[in-house]
This record gives structure tokens, C-alpha cells and sequence, in this order.
């Protein structure tokens, strides 16, 4: 307006309801938000299923000053989102509630996932999960697992973790058979089935396999069974380690477990404080 139509600045900015400092003084981009969006970029480009909040809770450690909002800006501007998935229509039905565990290694979830490999071979991973602090106790992948392997396995992640109060399973061959139900006996580890059809009975598992599968077998095309052991493992290694996890305060599941430890144990030496004085 003013280089076309010769009008003033004062008469062009009120027109146009701008303010005469911004039309002299534009904007310019702190080195703080260049630096906030190429990290917002680079962490969407790395896990798609991580909307603007689970972007923010990465950067926290890096930028403890900047807020949610400010990340959700830059995130727009960006014209990052995450594609809603459309929900599926179920007929409705008495749900169960499941019972809140109150300590580390108190409930495992278990549940099986597939996947193929590049040559169509079927294989499957054996998902565990903590109830408690949502911690990934293992995934172990191969292509076939009968009860014996199972137990097998459960009996590996109890050499570092220790054996579990109780494991919560569906009614699959695997978690049924004899060879399942007499480890069950014999380590003192009480067996919780779900009913037939009920799924959500087993909810924290089903949550976790939505994750792993999103985050982790839809991400990747695996040649070989050694080269799918490998990327599992580290991403197992990275939920449990550096992803945050929204129901336990937006910190990664170990960082929780290793909190609780130490409360844990500062409310033992305070007991055992006050019983000696």
C-alpha cells in the first residue's frame, strides 16, 4: 500500500490494524525456538505416534524452561500431527475392572504378538510387561513357542528381576498347558486367566502390544530372525529407558521402578528407625 498507492505508513498501518513498531521491527526467530523446532522435527520424524505432549516430555530434560504450549506452537507450524485412528464400533458389554497392582513384580502380563519376515515366514514375541511400573520385562521373539519355551523364558527374566507374585495370561495353549501350570506350582507364582473373549481383562498388555507394534514391527521390514531379535531389543531397551510413559508421571517406566525402589526403602529404614528408638 504504501509502495504502490503512495499512502503513508501511519494512514496504510491503521487500514490494515497493524501497529507501526511491527511494520519497522519484524519478528525474527530466537535461536531458542530454531534450536525447539529442529528438535521437534527431528523426535516426529523418529516416532510418528508421538503427538505434541510425548514431544514435549522428550525435550524436558534438555529444555526444562519451555512449556507445553510453546512445543504445541512450533509443533503446528511444522504441520506435524499424528493421524487419529478410527474406532472401532463394539456392541456394549459389562466391563471388569482390573486390579490396580501396588509394587514392583507383584503382576506380569503376557500376551503374543505376530509378525513375518520379508520371506513371509510367520514368526512370533512373547510380551511381558509389569503391571505396576509398566516396564517391558521381556519380548522374546523365535518362530514357535510351546508352554515349555515359555517357562523357559520366564525363568531367564527372574534371574535378574526375581520371580512374580502372579502373572495375568489369556486362555491360549501356551499359558494352559501342564507344562505352564506346573512351572506355576512350583515357583509359587499364582496363575490369573482371563475369561474367553474378554481381552480387556488383560488390558495393560494389550496397551503394550498396541505400542510395540506401532512403534516397532510397522516401523521395520526384518530380513532374519537374529536381525528381529536385534531391533527388538533396542527398542525394548529405549521404551523402558528414554520413552515416558504418561500414566506414571511422563517418565520412562525404569526411572519410575527405580524411584519407587528407593521409597521403598526409605520407608523400611524409617520403620526400622522408629522401632529401635
Amino acid at each position: 500500500m504504501v509502495q504502490q498507492y503512495d499512502l503513508s505508513e501511519r494512514r496504510a498501518c491503521r487500514l490494515v490494524g497493524l501497529s507501526r513498531d511491527c511494520y519497522r521491527n519484524p519478528p525474527v526467530e530466537t535461536q531458542l525456538n530454531q534450536q525447539l523446532s529442529a528438535q521437534i522435527v527431528e523426535i516426529a520424524h523418529a516416532r510418528r505416534r508421538f503427538g505434541y505432549r510425548r514431544v514435549h516430555d522428550m525435550l524436558r530434560p534438555q529444555f526444562p524452561d519451555v512449556n507445553h504450549k510453546r512445543v504445541y506452537r512450533l509443533y503446528s507450524e511444522a504441520s506435524l500431527s499424528v493421524r487419529k485412528r478410527k474406532k472401532a464400533k463394539r456392541p456394549t458389554s459389562e466391563r471388569v475392572p482390573l486390579q490396580l497392582a501396588q509394587r514392583v513384580n507383584e503382576v506380569w502380563s503376557m500376551d503374543f504378538v505376530s509378525d513375518s519376515l520379508a520371506s513371509g515366514r510367520r514368526i512370533r514375541c512373547l510380551t511381558v510387561a509389569d503391571d505396576f511400573s509398566h516396564e517391558c520385562v521381556d519380548i522374546v521373539t523365535d518362530f514357535g513357542m510351546g508352554g515349555v519355551y515359555v517357562t523357559r523364558a520366564l525363568d531367564q527374566a527372574a534371574t535378574f528381576r526375581g520371580y512374580p507374585a502372579a502373572v495375568r495370561t489369556d486362555n491360549g495353549p501356551e499359558f494352559t498347558s501342564r507344562a505352564f501350570i506346573a512351572w506355576a506350582q512350583a515357583r509359587g507364582v499364582r496363575h490369573l486367566l482371563i475369561e474367553p473373549g474378554r481381552p480387556m481383562q488383560n488390558g495393560y498388555i494389550e496397551s503394550f502390544n498396541g505400542k510395540f507394534r506401532d512403534e516397532c514391527l510397522n516401523e521395520h521390514w526384518f530380513q532374519t530372525l537374529p536381525q528381529a531379535r536385534v531391533v527388538i531389543a533396542a527398542w525394548r531397551k529405549d521404551y523402558n529407558e528414554v520413552r515416558p510413559h504418561s500414566s506414571i508421571g511422563r517418565i520412562p517406566p525404569a526411572r519410575f521402578a527405580e524411584l519407587h525402589r528407593l521409597r521403598a526403602g526409605d520407608a523400611v529404614r524409617s520403620s526400622t528407625d522408629r522401632a529401635i528408638d
